[in-house]
This record gives C-alpha cells, structure tokens and sequence, in this order.
C-alpha cells in the first residue's frame, strides 16, 4: 500500500490504476481506524479492483467547542490496519492541501431538508463541512464507488443525495453497523469514555432494540414510546441530544402508516456524544 499526501499524487496513482483497467474503490475516513473501517474496506476490495481510503481530520465539520483538536490520530497504526485489510493507497492529506486558500472562502456544498434536524439541528453547518469535503474528495479520487457506514445514517443520507443531485457517476453502499458484543457501535470517539462510561454505553443500542420491539408489537403511539424511552436513557445516565422515529429514506418524522423506518438517537455520555441507529422496514419479514 502506497501513502500519498498531495493530489497530484493521488491522481497520478489513480490514473495508473485506471490506465491497467482497474476500478476504483474509494472509503473516506477520519483515522482513529477500527473494526468498523475495516469492514468497509472489505467491502469496497470485494466490489473492486482497486481501493483507496483517505485519513483527513475535516475542520469544516466541526463546530465550535467540539473535539476537534482532541480527534485522535494515529496514522501508523490506521496505515497498517488499512494494509491488512486490501487497501492499496492511502490519502493523507494535510489542511492546506485541501483548503489550499483558506476555509473562509472555501466554497461550500449545502444538501437541504436531509442535513436539517437530528445532528443538523445539534451541529449547525456540520453537513455542510461533510458534503463539502466529500464532494472535493469524490473530484479527486473520481472513484466507481464509494462505501460509507450505516452507523452516520443522517450522513449517508446527504451524501447519497448530493451525489444524485450533482450528477456524480459514482456508486454509494452502505455498509451496517458494526458492533462490539454487548451492542455498542464501533466509533473512533468511544476511546473517549472511562471504564464505567463503557460499562453504560451499550444502553443506547438496547434503547433502540426497545422501540423497534414495541413497533412490531404493534404501537404506534410514536411520542409517547420516545418519551418513555428517553427517561430510561437518563436514568442509565445519558443526556439524550434526540431521539427520533423517522421515514428511512427523506428523514421527514415517521407517521403510524409509514412501513420503512429509522429509529435514531445521540446523546451525550459524559462530554462523549454518542450516535446510532436502527433501520426497522416492516414490510421485510423478520
């Protein structure tokens, strides 16, 4: 696996690949590299010829008092994680070589009504920095398709739509969640909680297992199922940011008659904010 940190290098390795008939795989990441970015990597080897992963911590998407300059990096071990795991070039670009004239002027890609409310309304312009950063890095690596995790269903989302709406010829997959044992999503920002914090976080998930449960039981007292759910997530200890039933493909507040479902929830544990989801379609048998 080759590591590059400028465009030009990165085209010229992508156009060597193409020019031999390869296609081309892209996984967009922000390092901190786990199970779950593996998975998707895997992904992306089994569809293609060809992968690239890029590590760039995006300070574009992170708004103010967030953890930006407490991201973790660990470029060496992401490298040989990524190496183990069939990627053939890794992009490590610097900020400047992204924003090479600043981010203030920086154009900006906006999606609309899909970056509105859950994060959106939690982590104003957040979207923003995501479409934006992906739209430059889809024009750079110009890959076939690209993989992204279910776990940021909002993100993936945006990411579909702007690749539809800006006429992008490139394939999105989602790949699922991956979890620990006790249900946890794998995220880079679990490294953040304590011992008795890890020992509390896999109520998140357990809180949407509840819903869907109750769904396929047959309520649809949505509000009321939330609110009683809500008040379990702060007894266990959270802060819960949102919790939410909506419509899995436009996001717009679920309705009793409404079939394909996405339950989603953050909340904060600690100063760590949590994020999962679960997709609950109930015309697909269980």
């Amino acid at each position: 696996m080759n590591t590059v940190k400028t465009v030009r290098e990165l085209r010229a390795a992508v156009a060597r690949a193409r020019s031999e008939g390869k296609r081309i795989g892209f996984v967009p990441t922000m390092g901190n590299l786990h199970s779950g970015h593996m998975a998707l990597i895997t992904k992306a080897a089994q569809r293609v010829d060809f992968v690239v992963a890029s590590i760039f911590v995006n300070p574009l998407q992170f708004g103010a008092g967030e953890d930006l300059d407490k991201y973790p990096r660990t470029l060496a071990a992401d490298q040989e994680q990524l190496l183990q795991a069939g990627c053939h070039l890794l992009f490590a670009p610097t900020v400047e070589q992204m924003y090479p004239d600043g981010m203030a002027s920086q154009t900006r890609v906006s999606v609309p009504n899909l970056a509105e409310g859950l994060c959106g309304a939690s982590r104003p312009g957040h979207f923003d920095g995501v479409a934006t950063v992906v739209s430059k890095l889809f024009n750079m690596v110009q890959p076939d398709l690209a993989v992204f995790g279910q776990k940021d269903f909002q993100q993936l989302a945006v990411i579909r739509a702007l690749v539809h709406d800006l006429n992008m010829p490139i394939q999105i997959i989602g790949e699922p969640t991956v979890r620990a044992a006790d249900g946890l999503a794998l995220s880079s920002r679990n490294g953040f909680l304590d011992e008795q914090q890890r020992a509390v976080a896999p109520v998140v998930y357990r809180t949407l297992k509840n819903i869907a449960d109750a769904i396929v039981q047959g309520r649809r007292d949505y509000p009321a199922l939330l609110q009683a759910q809500i008040q379990q997530l702060e007894a266990a200890g959270l802060r819960p940011d949102y919790l939410e039933i909506r419509h899995a493909q436009s996001l717009r507040p679920a309705t009793p008659e409404d079939r394909d479902l996405v339950i989603l929830v953050a909340a904060f544990l600690g100063t760590t904010r949590l994020i999962d989801n679960l997709h609950l379609n109930l015309d697909t048998p269980a």
